[in-house]
């Protein structure tokens, strides 16, 4: 059920409307009143029954919410506790008096996220490229593809079937089913023997240990497929075997049991050899600096990203990309529909004139500064790690890094026209002073020189 618009009921006895106390050239408060929040008033209310059920949190409230938590990189029940702390957040949120207490709990922003899912989402995307404004607008854009890694330990065989002997003994628990042999002390035993499995003496030890650790988890779940009504658990169950039955040189292989979804990619990084995520791909203008575009993928060849990324920027912006600029990685593409794709490649003076070349060779180097955006999307937007579930959860926590990204972006643009204009004051303020001292010096030079002709006469 849809909830009641708070109505600003003015200054009361006690305290001030939030309006009159803070200051109205903080970024957070600007952009309170730059952000269109009719449009998702708009777009989600027909996700809620009108006379049905507890009213729901406003609107408003949960889209900041989602906004603060990737604006500030922090956690669902992070940003719940600092908004009952912070005056600016609950202004932005559209709170109108400060509330000392928290405004919902933590696992409504899990609801509300599968309630607006990916097009709710992209529909904050699109506002945070409105607010740029027209820098958003430039027609030439820099392609590049990164990953976004799960939240998940770095897999191994022997950690899927600990898990799997686990999940076994859960599920028998759950059910009231009654093992022939738990394997505790069994496995305790063999867990010794699966240490420093690297030292020349133990390899031999270890993977005896590993090869019996694997017999368990099948026998488990051999023994639970037999207790088991037909259809319990079944896809529990498939998923086990599979994973039992990998071999190391198999495709498609799980990685995770609660992540089953997750890739292993491979980038070619020095100090990280393998990611296991999946892959995201970002749309930069390439001299306003706007990110106008972040679609995820699973694990494709990068030249197979460029269209639906491509696409997805016409969709946001309403505009089709004149050129691309991307790396290497993306070889074998030269036009997708409208737009001409650029890729670093030796000259030939025969075909392209020196102004085309200089032109190409710049666009190539501002093409790098792409790199960093997407350092920033990793360490202060929550893009380096993604603690959302699925599919789904992937594209989403993409799109809400992005946008947080472009809402930061033009925080940072008024607080430096705000400190210019500060710094305009201030250098006025001293040529105005220094005017004062030099009149007043020349008042009384002035004044001694018509006391020194008196005394002469």
């Amino acid at each position: 059920m849809l909830a009641k618009k708070s109505v600003d009921k003015g200054p009361s006895l006690f305290y001030s409307s939030l309006s009159v106390m803070l200051n109205q050239h903080h970024p957070l408060f600007i952009l309170s009143h730059q952000v269109n929040w009719l449009v998702f008033e708009e777009a989600f209310a027909p996700l809620y029954c009108l006379d049905n059920g507890r009213p729901a949190k406003p609107i408003r409230l949960m889209v900041g919410l989602l906004i603060l938590k990737h604006l500030r990189n922090i956690s669902d029940e992070s940003v719940v506790e600092q908004w009952a702390e912070n005056n600016y957040y609950q202004y932005f949120c559209g709170e109108l008096n400060f509330v000392p207490t928290v405004p919902c709990e933590a696992s409504e922003l899990v609801h509300f996220r599968k309630r607006i899912g990916e097009s709710g989402v992209e529909l904050i995307l699109r506002e945070s490229i409105r607010i740029n404004g027209k820098d958003a607008e430039e027609e030439h854009v820099s392609v590049d593809t990164t990953v976004q890694e799960k939240n998940i330990t770095y897999p191994t065989d022997a950690k899927l079937h600990r898990k799997i002997i686990a999940k076994c003994k859960a599920i028998s628990e759950r059910n009231g089913l009654k093992q022939r042999q738990s394997y505790t002390f069994v496995l305790k035993k063999l867990g010794v023997d699966q240490r420093f499995r690297n030292h020349p003496k133990n390899k031999g030890r270890a993977r005896k240990a590993d090869k019996r650790v694997r017999t368990i988890a099948g026998r488990l779940v051999r023994e639970l497929e037999r207790q088991l009504p037909p259809d319990d658990h079944l896809s529990e169950i498939e998923l086990f075997k599979r994973v039992l039955a990998q071999k190391k040189a198999d495709k498609n292989k799980v990685y995770s049991l609660h992540e089953p979804e997750v890739l292993c990619i491979s980038k070619g990084k020095e100090q990280k050899k393998y990611e296991f995520g999946n892959k995201v791909s970002i749309v930069y203008t390439l001299n306003t600096g706007v990110i106008v575009g972040a679609m995820g993928f699973r694990n494709e060849y990068d030249g197979h990203t460029l269209e639906g990324a491509l696409d997805q920027h016409e969709k946001l912006s309403g505009k089709r990309a004149k050129s691309a600029t991307v790396d290497r990685g993306y070889r074998g593409k030269t036009r997708i529909g409208e737009t001409t794709i650029s890729i670093p490649k030796p000259f030939n003076n025969k075909k392209s004139g020196q102004y085309q070349q200089t032109k190409l060779r710049k666009g190539f180097k501002r093409r790098a500064a792409i790199e960093p955006v997407i350092g920033h999307l990793k360490t202060d937007h929550r893009l380096g790690r993604n603690f959302y579930k699925g599919i789904v959860g992937d594209n989403i926590n993409i799109m809400l890094a992005a946008a947080a990204f472009n809402f930061k972006r033009m925080m940072n643009k008024w607080k430096s026209s705000l400190f210019a204009l500060f710094l305009n004051w201030f250098k006025l303020a001293i040529f105005t002073l220094n005017e004062l001292v030099e009149m007043e010096m020349r008042s009384q030079t002035e004044q001694i020189n018509s006391l020194e002709s008196k005394l002469a006469f």
